[in-house]
């Protein structure tokens, strides 16, 4: 059934290694083709496992003149320059930065391997000086401007993002690293710096303000990731594998597919594009499974929230804010929204063009419900291998009709809070009830509303339709004769 000849490039970041091992490539070099026509400073902020490596190993590839890795791709039938630059490949991706001396080790790293080549007449100097030095002498001795790839600049900075101290320091000696990329520009014939946030207030960028950030630009918004069409014209042998492994038609799977792994948008005009480590993994072993979301345990994010005075039940159904609030991190602990967002745990799903105001919601099923089953156990004492157990009793018991047994299941959500009741008590509630409804949704119509003249939550199943009204402080007579009064059972009677 598997075409064993045609070989996933899972974990693969470097483009030379996809191309001479014949390994399957979304082809992405018109884009490339575009922008390294110009010599404008580029930042790209996208979420992590999505292809920003491999899009500066692309770039590498091409200013190191490697024509032959480009065969057949969409470059090649550009007018292209094929000439060989000196290029400064920065990826501070690879360590784990526990104090600023692993910072300087790894800044170090890089300078020292350019030292050898191009002068170490500046090595006892600060890292920032060392970088302006030899970017000037590379230029000079080649007579060929300079090339600068930084993969992941801002890894140092979300490790200390606890720690703010710590966070400090990586930003001043990050600030005057990447500062140098203003001061040397006539020595610059190329910079791309990637990660997975813009930090604005913290000022990482204060001294590189002519970045051309295309992070949220239609024309490039689809420069990591795969569209709907890449996906049919590079993949299809695997997606019919996929569809006999999992008895589905074609379109059947290509619908499971878009519902999994398909939704992110990174500009309100542009189209989605599925997740590439999650589109890959599932033809890998034919099967539909949260193949990124298992890769990284949103435990910061969470913690967040929980310190914040955020309502999560917005989020769980789609947030409204302007661009401000998300596009750029600010240090805000009161706002969790941006380092979400950018993250990849929410994504933009629709533009209200008159206020200038955009939907978040969550990108995808893999990532709506990995977040919601990660969230289960901070706001409930259910461990993470009971929740899975407890939706699914769920949903086969309202499926029988036996709601008492549901009701009495319910119970054990809401074990531990404690009797006093207070405002902060009722929104643990809600968001308990939230968890569980939206969580139901997996396998059965369920949906929770929060507006007046609606009933709090209904559940559709082939042969019951539940609707529920919540009381804090109020008695099941009085909620039931809520639900007579407002009518909320009349659009179901027929």
């Amino acid at each position: 059934m598997i075409d064993l000849n045609r070989k996933l490039p899972i974990g693969i970041q470097t483009f030379e290694k996809i191309r001479k091992g014949n390994y399957l490539y979304v082809d992405k070099t018109a884009l490339v083709g575009k922008m390294v026509s110009t010599s404008i400073p580029y930042f790209l902020s996208r979420p992590r496992r999505f292809g920003k490596s491999l899009l500066i190993s692309t770039f590498e590839a091409y200013f190191l003149g490697r024509k032959d890795l480009f065969e057949g791709l969409a470059i090649s039938q550009m007018e292209v320059d094929w000439q060989v630059y000196p290029v400064f490949h920065i990826d501070l991706n690879a360590r784990k930065y526990d104090s600023p001396a692993d910072l300087i080790a790894m800044l170090n790293q890089h300078l020292e391997k350019w030292e050898a080549i191009y002068g170490t007449e500046k090595q006892d100097r600060q890292p920032e000086e060392r970088f302006a030095y030899i970017i000037e002498r590379a230029c000079v001795q080649t007579g060929k401007q300079v090339v600068v790839l930084v993969d992941e600049y801002d890894k140092p900075l979300l490790q200390a993002l606890d720690n703010l101290p710590l966070f400090e320091e990586y930003r001043k000696m990050l600030k005057a690293f990447y500062g140098v990329l203003k001061s040397a520009d006539r020595y610059l014939r190329f910079v791309f710096l990637t990660g997975v946030t813009k930090f604005s207030q913290v000022s990482v960028f204060s001294d590189l303000n002519q970045l051309n950030d295309i992070s949220m630009k239609p024309p490039y918004a689809t420069v990591c990731g795969i569209t709907r069409q890449e996906l049919v014209d590079t993949f299809t042998p695997e997606l019919k594998n996929l569809s006999e492994a999992n008895q589905l038609t074609f379109e059947e799977t290509l619908q499971k597919m878009a519902a999994t792994y398909d939704g992110y948008h990174f500009c309100e005009f542009a189209e989605g594009v599925f997740n590439p480590f999650s589109v890959l993994n599932s033809f890998d072993g034919c099967k539909f499974d949260s193949y990124w979301f298992q890769t990284g345990t949103p435990t910061f994010l969470v913690e967040l929230l929980q310190k914040s005075e955020y309502d999560l039940r917005t989020l769980l159904s789609g947030i409204e804010v302007p661009v401000s609030s998300f596009a750029e991190y600010k240090m805000d602990a009161n706002n969790p929204i941006p380092l979400i967002y950018q993250s990849g745990y929410l994504t933009i799903k629709d533009y209200d063009r008159e206020f200038q105001n955009y939907l978040l919601d969550f990108p995808n099923d893999e990532v709506r419900y990995g977040f919601m089953n990660f969230l289960v156990p901070f706001y409930t004492p259910m461990k993470n291998n009971d929740q899975g157990f407890y939706i699914g009793k769920f949903i086969q018991e309202l499926r029988t009709g036996d709601y008492e047994a549901f009701l009495t299941r319910l119970e054990a959500f809401f074990a531990g809070i404690p009797y006093e009741l207070n405002d902060q008590t009722e929104r643990h509630y809600q968001v308990i009830f939230y968890l569980v409804f939206k969580l139901m949704g997996q396998f059965t119509e369920a949906e929770v509303r929060s507006s007046r003249g609606r009933a709090d939550a209904v559940v559709k199943t082939p042969k019951y339709i539940y609707v529920f009204e919540f009381k804090l402080n109020g008695t099941a007579e009085e909620a039931l004769k809520q639900i007579d009064e407002k009518g909320y059972l009349i659009p179901y009677k027929t």
